[in-house]
Protein backbone atom coordinates (compact mmCIF):
# COMPACT_ATOMS: atom_id res chain seq x y z
CA UNK A 1 0.00 0.00 0.00
CA UNK A 2 3.03 2.31 1.07
CA UNK A 3 4.34 2.07 -2.54
CA UNK A 4 0.90 2.81 -4.08
CA UNK A 5 0.15 5.77 -1.72
CA UNK A 6 3.83 7.50 -2.95
CA UNK A 7 2.80 6.95 -7.02
CA UNK A 8 -0.92 8.48 -6.45
CA UNK A 9 0.85 11.78 -4.24
CA UNK A 10 3.66 11.72 -7.12
CA UNK A 11 0.87 12.22 -9.80
CA UNK A 12 -1.29 14.25 -7.73
CA UNK A 13 1.77 16.87 -7.13
CA UNK A 14 2.70 16.20 -11.08
CA UNK A 15 6.40 15.21 -10.16
CA UNK A 16 7.87 13.56 -13.38
CA UNK A 17 7.63 10.16 -13.44
CA UNK A 18 8.88 7.46 -16.07
CA UNK A 19 6.34 3.78 -16.57
CA UNK A 20 7.41 0.83 -18.08
CA UNK A 21 5.13 -0.80 -20.90
CA UNK A 22 4.13 -4.36 -21.21
CA UNK A 23 2.73 -6.63 -23.86
CA UNK A 24 3.65 -10.38 -23.05
CA UNK A 25 2.83 -12.61 -20.50
CA UNK A 26 5.83 -13.90 -18.88
CA UNK A 27 6.74 -12.33 -15.20
CA UNK A 28 10.12 -12.20 -15.89
CA UNK A 29 10.29 -9.22 -18.59
CA UNK A 30 8.23 -7.54 -15.95
CA UNK A 31 10.79 -8.39 -13.19
CA UNK A 32 13.30 -6.99 -15.76
CA UNK A 33 11.70 -3.67 -15.95
CA UNK A 34 10.66 -3.34 -12.61
CA UNK A 35 14.56 -3.75 -11.34
CA UNK A 36 15.32 -0.65 -14.09
CA UNK A 37 13.68 1.60 -11.44
CA UNK A 38 10.42 2.56 -13.47
CA UNK A 39 8.02 4.49 -10.76
CA UNK A 40 5.11 2.34 -12.56
CA UNK A 41 4.08 -0.61 -14.60
CA UNK A 42 1.03 -0.61 -17.10
CA UNK A 43 -0.19 -3.93 -18.26
CA UNK A 44 -1.45 -3.73 -22.08
CA UNK A 45 -4.40 -6.31 -21.79
CA UNK A 46 -5.87 -4.05 -24.83
CA UNK A 47 -4.00 -5.03 -27.83
CA UNK A 48 -2.31 -8.37 -26.46
CA UNK A 49 -3.54 -12.05 -25.29
CA UNK A 50 -2.46 -11.18 -21.75
CA UNK A 51 -4.97 -13.40 -19.27
CA UNK A 52 -6.46 -12.32 -16.47
CA UNK A 53 -5.01 -15.48 -15.08
CA UNK A 54 -1.46 -14.06 -16.62
CA UNK A 55 -2.38 -10.32 -15.52
CA UNK A 56 -1.89 -11.52 -11.52
CA UNK A 57 1.27 -13.28 -11.85
CA UNK A 58 2.47 -9.81 -13.33
CA UNK A 59 0.90 -7.71 -10.91
CA UNK A 60 2.93 -9.85 -8.49
CA UNK A 61 5.81 -9.41 -10.17
CA UNK A 62 6.05 -5.69 -10.71
CA UNK A 63 4.86 -5.80 -6.96
CA UNK A 64 7.83 -8.01 -5.69
CA UNK A 65 10.33 -5.31 -6.53
CA UNK A 66 8.17 -2.60 -5.01
CA UNK A 67 6.58 -0.85 -8.16
CA UNK A 68 3.09 -0.68 -8.64
CA UNK A 69 1.18 -2.00 -11.67
CA UNK A 70 -1.43 -0.69 -13.20
CA UNK A 71 -3.38 -2.77 -15.75
CA UNK A 72 -5.20 -1.53 -19.38
CA UNK A 73 -8.34 -3.35 -19.60
CA UNK A 74 -9.85 -4.98 -22.94
CA UNK A 75 -13.18 -2.79 -21.97
CA UNK A 76 -14.55 -0.71 -19.28
CA UNK A 77 -16.36 -4.08 -18.44
CA UNK A 78 -16.21 -5.20 -14.83
CA UNK A 79 -15.88 -8.55 -16.36
CA UNK A 80 -12.00 -7.28 -16.46
CA UNK A 81 -12.33 -4.40 -13.65
CA UNK A 82 -13.48 -6.68 -10.85
CA UNK A 83 -10.69 -9.67 -11.49
CA UNK A 84 -8.10 -7.55 -12.17
CA UNK A 85 -9.08 -5.42 -8.73
CA UNK A 86 -8.99 -8.17 -6.55
CA UNK A 87 -5.50 -10.03 -8.28
CA UNK A 88 -4.48 -7.00 -6.04
CA UNK A 89 -3.93 -3.96 -9.38
CA UNK A 90 -2.91 -0.64 -7.74
CA UNK A 91 -5.52 0.88 -10.10
CA UNK A 92 -6.51 0.85 -13.86
CA UNK A 93 -5.39 2.42 -17.14
CA UNK A 94 -8.73 2.97 -18.81
CA UNK A 95 -8.38 3.10 -22.69
CA UNK A 96 -10.77 5.12 -24.52
CA UNK A 97 -13.02 7.41 -21.86
CA UNK A 98 -15.25 10.01 -23.65
CA UNK A 99 -17.52 11.14 -21.72
CA UNK A 100 -18.08 12.02 -17.95
CA UNK A 101 -20.80 9.24 -18.07
CA UNK A 102 -18.34 6.76 -18.80
CA UNK A 103 -16.03 8.14 -15.87
CA UNK A 104 -18.92 7.59 -13.24
CA UNK A 105 -19.44 4.00 -14.53
CA UNK A 106 -15.73 3.36 -13.62
CA UNK A 107 -15.41 5.22 -10.76
CA UNK A 108 -18.74 2.96 -9.62
CA UNK A 109 -16.76 -0.10 -10.43
CA UNK A 110 -13.49 0.85 -9.24
CA UNK A 111 -13.98 2.70 -6.02
CA UNK A 112 -15.95 1.04 -2.64
CA UNK A 113 -19.25 2.14 -1.24
CA UNK A 114 -20.28 5.23 -0.56
CA UNK A 115 -17.83 6.38 -3.61
CA UNK A 116 -18.75 3.53 -6.01
CA UNK A 117 -20.56 0.26 -5.62
CA UNK A 118 -17.43 -2.56 -6.14
CA UNK A 119 -18.40 -5.16 -3.97
CA UNK A 120 -16.58 -7.10 -1.23
CA UNK A 121 -14.05 -9.94 -1.69
CA UNK A 122 -11.68 -11.66 -0.58
CA UNK A 123 -8.43 -12.45 -3.12
CA UNK A 124 -4.53 -11.44 -3.64
CA UNK A 125 -5.30 -8.18 -3.18
CA UNK A 126 -6.55 -8.53 0.25
CA UNK A 127 -3.88 -10.58 1.07
CA UNK A 128 -6.19 -13.46 1.16
CA UNK A 129 -8.28 -12.27 4.39
CA UNK A 130 -4.83 -11.05 6.09
CA UNK A 131 -5.06 -7.61 4.86
CA UNK A 132 -9.09 -7.30 4.65
CA UNK A 133 -10.00 -4.56 6.88
CA UNK A 134 -7.03 -2.09 5.85
CA UNK A 135 -7.41 -2.84 2.40
CA UNK A 136 -11.13 -1.81 2.39
CA UNK A 137 -10.77 1.03 4.48
CA UNK A 138 -7.71 2.96 2.48
CA UNK A 139 -8.59 1.57 -1.23
CA UNK A 140 -10.67 4.58 -1.86
CA UNK A 141 -8.12 6.82 -0.88
CA UNK A 142 -4.92 5.49 -2.40
CA UNK A 143 -6.05 3.50 -5.60
CA UNK A 144 -5.05 5.04 -8.94
CA UNK A 145 -6.83 5.73 -12.32
CA UNK A 146 -5.89 7.07 -15.23
CA UNK A 147 -7.67 7.57 -18.17
CA UNK A 148 -6.97 8.02 -21.46
CA UNK A 149 -8.13 10.28 -23.92
CA UNK A 150 -7.84 8.78 -27.26
CA UNK A 151 -10.17 10.74 -29.34
CA UNK A 152 -11.20 14.25 -30.60
CA UNK A 153 -14.60 13.78 -28.30
CA UNK A 154 -12.74 12.94 -25.00
CA UNK A 155 -10.48 16.47 -26.10
CA UNK A 156 -13.61 18.38 -26.76
CA UNK A 157 -14.77 16.98 -23.27
CA UNK A 158 -11.62 17.28 -21.37
CA UNK A 159 -12.71 19.82 -18.75
CA UNK A 160 -15.50 17.99 -17.92
CA UNK A 161 -13.45 14.71 -17.65
CA UNK A 162 -10.70 16.34 -15.36
CA UNK A 163 -13.31 17.89 -13.07
CA UNK A 164 -13.61 14.40 -11.82
CA UNK A 165 -11.44 14.12 -8.30
CA UNK A 166 -11.42 10.88 -8.48
CA UNK A 167 -8.78 11.01 -11.53
CA UNK A 168 -5.33 10.83 -10.92
CA UNK A 169 -4.11 11.70 -14.62
CA UNK A 170 -4.61 11.02 -18.52
CA UNK A 171 -2.88 9.23 -21.23
CA UNK A 172 -2.67 10.88 -24.12
CA UNK A 173 -3.33 8.38 -27.17
CA UNK A 174 -1.61 10.24 -30.52
CA UNK A 175 -2.70 7.58 -32.79
CA UNK A 176 -6.67 7.32 -31.59
CA UNK A 177 -6.92 10.48 -31.77
CA UNK A 178 -5.50 10.56 -35.46
CA UNK A 179 -7.78 8.68 -36.53
CA UNK A 180 -10.73 10.08 -34.83
CA UNK A 181 -9.47 13.39 -36.67
CA UNK A 182 -9.22 11.74 -40.38
CA UNK A 183 -5.43 11.73 -40.43
CA UNK A 184 -5.11 8.46 -39.45
CA UNK A 185 -1.46 7.76 -38.11
CA UNK A 186 -0.44 10.98 -38.76
CA UNK A 187 0.44 11.56 -35.09
CA UNK A 188 2.84 14.90 -36.59
CA UNK A 189 -0.44 16.45 -38.40
CA UNK A 190 -1.46 20.03 -37.17
CA UNK A 191 -4.77 18.80 -35.96
CA UNK A 192 -3.36 16.04 -33.95
CA UNK A 193 -0.58 18.57 -32.20
CA UNK A 194 -3.41 20.88 -31.58
CA UNK A 195 -5.85 18.15 -29.66
CA UNK A 196 -2.51 16.87 -27.33
CA UNK A 197 -1.45 20.87 -26.43
CA UNK A 198 -5.12 21.59 -25.39
CA UNK A 199 -5.14 18.00 -23.28
CA UNK A 200 -1.57 19.34 -22.02
CA UNK A 201 -2.61 22.41 -21.05
CA UNK A 202 -6.34 21.38 -19.41
CA UNK A 203 -4.06 18.95 -17.22
CA UNK A 204 -1.82 21.81 -16.14
CA UNK A 205 -4.78 23.54 -15.02
CA UNK A 206 -6.47 20.82 -13.07
CA UNK A 207 -3.59 20.02 -11.44
CA UNK A 208 -3.56 16.74 -12.73
CA UNK A 209 -0.75 14.40 -14.63
CA UNK A 210 -0.37 14.21 -17.87
CA UNK A 211 1.86 11.04 -20.04
CA UNK A 212 2.17 9.06 -22.94
CA UNK A 213 4.12 6.80 -25.02
CA UNK A 214 7.41 7.20 -26.09
CA UNK A 215 7.94 4.81 -28.53
CA UNK A 216 11.39 5.69 -29.38
CA UNK A 217 12.68 6.03 -26.29
CA UNK A 218 16.12 8.24 -27.22
CA UNK A 219 16.99 11.36 -24.47
CA UNK A 220 15.95 13.69 -27.58
CA UNK A 221 12.59 12.59 -27.79
CA UNK A 222 11.72 12.09 -23.94
CA UNK A 223 13.17 15.37 -22.91
CA UNK A 224 11.04 16.91 -26.27
CA UNK A 225 7.81 14.74 -24.40
CA UNK A 226 8.46 16.49 -21.34
CA UNK A 227 9.03 20.07 -22.92
CA UNK A 228 5.99 20.07 -23.99
CA UNK A 229 4.30 19.93 -20.76
CA UNK A 230 4.22 16.29 -20.20
CA UNK A 231 4.33 14.80 -16.47
CA UNK A 232 5.06 11.38 -17.17
CA UNK A 233 6.88 9.04 -19.30
CA UNK A 234 5.86 5.87 -20.79
CA UNK A 235 9.60 4.55 -22.10
CA UNK A 236 8.27 2.22 -24.80
CA UNK A 237 7.78 -1.43 -24.16
CA UNK A 238 8.85 -4.66 -24.45
CA UNK A 239 7.03 -5.55 -27.85
CA UNK A 240 8.90 -2.31 -29.32
CA UNK A 241 12.31 -3.51 -27.65
CA UNK A 242 12.04 -7.13 -29.22
CA UNK A 243 10.81 -5.46 -32.56
CA UNK A 244 13.65 -3.07 -32.93
CA UNK A 245 16.32 -5.94 -32.00
CA UNK A 246 14.71 -8.12 -34.67
CA UNK A 247 14.74 -5.50 -37.05
CA UNK A 248 18.58 -5.14 -36.48
CA UNK A 249 19.28 -8.68 -36.84
CA UNK A 250 17.43 -8.65 -40.11
CA UNK A 251 20.00 -6.08 -41.08
CA UNK A 252 22.68 -7.67 -39.80
CA UNK A 253 21.69 -10.44 -42.17
CA UNK A 254 20.89 -9.20 -44.91
CA UNK A 255 24.48 -7.88 -44.77
CA UNK A 256 26.00 -11.30 -44.38
CA UNK A 257 24.16 -13.56 -46.60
Amino acid sequence: MENRTALKNKLRQRERLFAGWVSYAHPSITETFARAGFDFIAIDMEHSTISLEQAQRIIAASQSEGVPCLPRPVSHSNDYFKPLLDSGADGLLVQMVNTTEEVEAIIGLLKYPPVGRRTYGVNRAQAYGFDFDSYIKSWNETSIFLIQVESIQAVENIEKLLAFDEIDGVMIGPYDISGSLGVPGQTSHPLVIEASRKVIEACARAGKSCGTQVADASLENVQALFDLGHTFAILGSDLFVLWKWAEQMQGLMSLMR
